[in-house]
């Protein structure tokens, strides 16, 4: 079996058997084939030396150590796979270090900041649209309630079927990663913004029979996360918010940290966001350490 067909193999199992998504599929077969091209005689049959070799050779392609790691992680998986099947007696990455990354901290929004931005949304949804097109500003409004009320991945939030507000629940579940399902609050300044859309979208024959809460006329079907993402940054220019801070993930990173910054446990918000793993979540310890410092100087009988 050459090198391709072990990596079909691979693929075939992490979809089988480990239900990967087809983003998380393609990514493996881009990193892998990649490594098996760059390598002489193919990636199944490579030593450890052939492996750090090609990691210094994509450190001198200019790769970020995010994604140097991301392929040494997907090699690593390769190797457990040959090596659990019996199709290798060793596994070549076992010596290897992991390319050493940092932890840049979250671009995110100030509570008051969030505020404009929400409160600019509703009244441009009211009739204050600076190009009198009540449709998209309804609809811009219910974006942004909605993900900030939720914390969604913008594809999760352009992707929502239209019963999330035909339900009118206070909750609804969401398919995320790996087809993973999980819960997710709705406020009820987010299902009034719903609501107000879904009834100005009824009234488009174009919109009406569509599945999807933000139907648009594009291949998807649905709304197009770089449309939604421009709209954001118009609306917080008209909001006095420099629009190159804000973005459909800032607002999901300002949904997360708000929640720790108001007392939530950072196992609740990991359930939110959807995170397979909490370390994931760990990037926004940087608020728990102010909460817990705020939390001391304001309520030790020592403090000043």
């Amino acid at each position: 079996m050459n090198s391709a067909a072990r990596i079909e193999a691979f693929l075939e199992m992490m979809s089988a058997e480990r239900g990967a998504a087809e983003n998380t599929l393609s990514s493996y077969r881009r990193d892998l084939e990649d490594a098996s091209a760059s390598i002489g005689g193919g990636l199944a049959g490579a030593g450890a030396a052939d492996i750090r070799a090609y990691l210094d050779d994509i450190a001198a392609r200019g790769f970020a150590p995010t994604s140097q790691a991301r392929k040494l992680s997907a090699i690593r998986q390769f190797f457990k796979f040959l090596y659990a099947e019996g199709l290798r007696g060793d596994d070549p990455t076992g010596t290897l270090d992991s390319p050493k990354k940092g932890r840049p901290l979250p671009k995110t929004m100030t509570e008051a900041e969030t505020g404009r931005l929400l409160d600019r949304a509703a009244e441009e949804a009211g009739g204050a649209a600076p190009d009198g097109d009540r449709l998209a500003a309804l609809r811009l409004h219910a974006l942004v309630e909605v993900l900030y009320a939720t914390g969604l991945r913008v594809s999760e939030l352009v992707g929502l079927p239209v019963t999330v507000a035909q339900r009118d629940d206070r909750f609804f579940m969401v398919r995320g990663k790996g087809d993973k399902e999980r819960m997710v609050p709705l406020s009820a300044k987010a299902r009034d913004a719903m609501r107000a859309w879904l009834a100005t979208r009824a009234e488009r024959p174009a919109f009406a029979e569509s599945p999807y809460l933000f139907p648009a006329s594009s291949d998807s079907g649905h709304l197009s996360r770089q449309v939604f993402a421009r709209d954001l940054k118009g609306l917080a220019a008209r909001a006095g918010i420099a629009s190159a801070k804000t973005s459909p993930h800032v607002l999901r990173h300002a949904f997360a940290s708000h929640l720790l910054q108001n007392g939530a446990d950072l196992r609740a918000v990991q359930q939110l966001l959807g995170h397979a793993d909490i370390s994931t979540t760990q990037i926004y310890t940087h608020v728990l350490e102010e909460r817990l410092v705020r939390l001391v100087n304001d309520h030790h009988p020592l403090a000043d």
